[in-house]
């Protein structure tokens, strides 16, 4: 099979409910594990994976940070973080959270300076896309509820929801605010080149909602709407990234407008794959839907042939489906079967 389509063109094919020469497939992966597949195909570059494994990873622009110098291991948010090795890998935790310390809006206000979007500079990010014409282009997006429990701490920050509700919806605000004009000022750079914009936050756990719907109405879905209409605006489409067991938030993140959906993490209670595909296919694109908690990671490379035979069948079902991993791949997860995914998507797919 040969391609006749680019990156770019497949994915807004799929996008605008067009057929494409193929289902698109998208990378997510850890440093360790991309490092690990390049060895295993004898790859120098991520950029000959891609071409390797017929990989239409967007591209991710965004602005540089110029503003004032910031203290080693400390972000402009005032969050101290710390490299944690889990012997499968390494990541950044966050060790010092700035807001911890303060119980109402009026002590934030009275110490604590919130970053300014004119510390960062946009004119650099139509260099960044140079060169990358035929991919799609992911740019600006929001995660709000997430830089929140970095800045007070986790079980505080779940604590606020019920006990401080002032405090968070003027901290959820400053966040919004914040992501929002950024986002504006990406699109203002690249103008109708953004694919998507990524307007995240993560709802479900393994089981379950990780909020009650009527919490997550109150506090996060006008800020999210407020990003989605700024993206439809842009002419670019709206990206939802939440892991979990978050069926009983879909029929709202359609109502505010999401185009597509991930993870898809099917084995998730109510995630079930031919349910969302039945109930929500003609109203949202799915990307995701290879798991690596169990079958990348565990599984045969027979198992991972399998389950994509069985997204596409189920979740390409007419169209609207992007094949891609149920968030980034693990050092745990052979190569062997990372590469397996992408070549039974293109042979398949």
């Amino acid at each position: 099979m040969k391609d006749t389509m680019t990156p770019k063109e497949r994915w807004l094919a799929l996008l605008q409910g067009e057929k494409p020469d193929r289902i698109p497939m998208d990378y997510w992966g850890t440093e360790e594990a991309t490092q690990k597949l390049m060895a295993h195909l004898g790859c120098d570059t991520f950029d000959q994976v891609m071409r390797r494994l017929h990989i239409d990873r967007p591209t991710h622009v965004h602005a540089e940070y110029v503003g004032p110098s910031l203290p080693n291991e400390f972000d402009m948010y005032g969050c101290g973080w710390q490299d944690i090795d889990y012997g499968g890998g390494v990541y950044r935790e966050c060790i010092h959270h700035p807001l911890a310390q303060y119980d109402s809006v009026t002590e934030i206000e009275r110490n604590y300076n919130w970053p300014s979007i004119d510390w960062f500079d946009h004119s650099l990010i139509p260099d960044q896309v140079r060169g990358r014409e035929d991919y799609p282009i992911q740019g600006g997006g929001s995660e709000p509820f997430l830089r929140y429990a970095l800045l007070r701490g986790l079980e505080q920050a779940m604590v606020d929801l019920a006990l401080a509700p002032e405090l968070v919806h003027y901290c959820l605000d400053k966040l919004f605010d914040f992501s929002y004009e950024d986002t504006r000022r990406i699109h203002e750079q690249i103008p109708g080149q953004v694919t998507y914009s990524y307007i995240a936050e993560d709802l479900g756990g393994q089981s379950n909602l990780l909020f009650s719907v009527e919490t997550i109405r109150e506090y996060l879905l006008p800020g999210m709407r407020r990003m989605v209409e700024l993206t439809h605006e842009a002419g670019a489409y709206a990206f939802c990234h939440s892991d979990g067991a978050i069926r009983n938030i879909i029929p709202d993140l359609i109502e505010i407008g999401y185009d597509v959906l991930n993870p898809i993490q099917w084995r998730c209670p109510g995630m079930e794959r031919d349910a969302l595909k039945r109930d929500f296919g003609e109203h949202l694109i799915f990307h995701g839907g290879v798991d690596n908690q169990q079958t990348l990671a565990f599984g045969s490379e027979e198992n991972v042939w399998r389950e994509v035979a069985e997204n596409i069948e189920i979740l390409g079902d007419g169209g609207g489906y992007i094949l891609a991993p149920c968030h980034n791949i693990q050092a745990v997860s052979p190569p062997e079967n990372v590469a397996a995914m992408y070549e039974a998507g293109y042979e398949l797919g």
